[in-house]
């Protein structure tokens, strides 16, 4: 996702997309420990989502625009 989509979003929707991003991350780590994972780069992307909406969340904190 791009940063714009998560600025787009309600601080409640925020908060259920990290948790979902937690939850899917946790998931393909399980599967890369087992050696389910095709696509390695999947958790690198889940990570950097996690990030961008972490960075969200403080900007709205901070009041930054």
């Amino acid at each position: 996702m791009k940063v714009a989509e998560f600025r787009e979003m309600s601080n409640e929707e925020l908060n259920e997309k990290i948790y979902l991003l937690k939850e899917e991350l946790f998931n393909l780590r399980r599967k890369k420990a087992v050696g389910q994972l095709e696509h390695g780069e999947e958790v690198h992307r889940v990570r950097k989502d996690i990030a961008r909406a972490y960075m969200v969340q403080r900007e709205r904190e901070l009041g930054i625009k």
